[in-house]
């Protein structure tokens, strides 16, 4: 009898400690249930377009001849706004990391402005020299993506980049008034993200910046507005828009 009375108190405990469970996960599952794609998170790879705003410019580091110039008094850096359209690819590695892959075809025009010591052929000391690009850009990246509440959630990435200056002028011949860059560019990219969960589709706002890591410049010593500089990086701040599924 005491050996059928002990084992009723282990028992009945121990059904109500799983009832208990029960009760508190239930709601959860149900609550999870009633998220806009609450499954998405299994998903194991999926794929989206992006549509991106930029603010563009170089980072430049004068020549010694800067100093001894007697034309260009000063040349500095100008923001130029850009767009791009790309494709999206993200593969899931666990609950909290993602890799990313997300090319895009980018229109930039990064602006260099100048300060004439004697006016040019228009009668103009102050001079603008546009530098447009059409770029492919190839961004490898790793996301951190926190829990999710309800149907929003933030994320930050870090990547590495690499680009390809579809208009690169580093061979024009008749460059004259031009400062030449060269074709081929890559760099480290940071950013920080919000997914926006519909019943349908994923929005993710995003602002990431971008910074080049070689020098751009295929400088020319007898070219009067690129020989004044040594050296050109990219700098850029990107903002996207990422339609998810």
């Amino acid at each position: 009898m005491l050996h059928l009375h002990r084992k009723k108190t282990f028992i009945i405990p121990g059904t109500f400690l799983l009832l208990g469970l029960l009760f508190f996960a239930s709601p959860m599952r149900a609550q999870q249930r009633d998220w806009n794609l609450w499954d998405h998170d299994e998903k194991p790879y999926y794929f989206g377009i992006t549509l991106g705003g930029s603010m563009t410019r170089f980072h430049i580091e004068q020549h010694s001849r800067f100093l001894q110039d007697d034309s260009v008094m000063v040349g500095e850096p100008g923001n130029a706004p850009g767009f791009g359209l790309g494709l999206l690819a993200t593969v899931r590695i666990s609950d909290r990391f993602q890799f990313r892959f997300n090319p895009q075809l980018l229109f930039t025009a990064r602006n260099i402005l100048y300060t004439l010591k004697y006016p040019d052929f228009d009668g103009q000391t102050k001079v603008e020299k546009p530098v447009e690009s059409v770029t492919v850009t190839f961004p490898f990246q790793l996301k951190l993506q926190s829990d999710r509440i309800g149907n929003f959630r933030v994320y930050m990435l870090t990547g590495v980049k690499g680009d390809i200056d579809l208009a690169s002028n580093a061979r024009a011949k008749k460059a004259e008034d031009l400062v030449k860059i060269k074709k081929y560019d890559y760099g480290v990219e940071l950013g920080i993200g919000f997914n926006f969960f519909f019943s349908q589709f994923i929005l993710s706002p995003e602002i990431k910046l971008s910074n080049g890591i070689p020098n751009l410049h295929a400088r020319d010593p007898n070219l009067i507005y690129s020989s004044v500089f040594d050296k050109i990086q990219s700098r850029m701040i990107v903002f996207s828009l990422h339609i998810e599924g």
